[in-house]
């Protein structure tokens, strides 16, 4: 009987580990693609293409968004959850938890960036620029801290 329970315990405390490593998954997931990603990719990324008309409270409030949102990335990577979400396109690279003090380091530079651009952008084409001088910034950690896992 202790061996049963044991055994049950044993299998218990391991499916807790997983459900913990997937809500951290998930919740590193959702920052960077709906947090961050709707702002930066639905709002400016579309209006700077023309695909959406422009809307200056909605180019304000997605940087409004994104000084908020992009701060919180260092602690929500504080841990690894070694674990993809099914279906992601893109995942956190090992590398992140590998060498976490430059990972961390990258993200004052795109506050910093989405700052300086608060009350600039007036029009499409101040937003293209806006948008391309961002996103520079964010590929600065996406080029060594991000997998793509699906080739489009």
């Amino acid at each position: 009987m202790l061996r049963v329970a044991v055994a049950v315990g044993a299998v218990l405390l391991g499916v807790s580990a997983v459900v913990a490593q997937q809500d951290v998954a998930k919740q590193q997931d959702d920052l960077m693609r709906t947090t961050i990603g709707k702002p930066f990719y639905a709002v400016m990324l579309k209006m700077s293409r023309g695909q959406i008309p422009y809307d200056q409270a909605a180019v304000d409030a997605a940087l409004a968004d994104l000084e908020k949102a992009v701060p919180t990335i260092p602690a929500t990577f504080q841990t690894n959850p070694k674990m993809d979400l099914p279906g992601a396109e893109y995942i956190a690279s090992p590398k992140v938890w590998e060498n976490k003090a430059d990972f961390d380091s990258k993200v004052p530079a795109v506050v910093k960036q989405i700052t300086e651009l608060k009350g600039k952008i007036k029009d499409v084409d101040s937003l293209k620029v806006a948008w391309k001088q961002i996103n520079d910034k964010c590929d600065g950690c996406h080029d060594d801290y991000r997998i793509h896992l699906k080739k489009k």
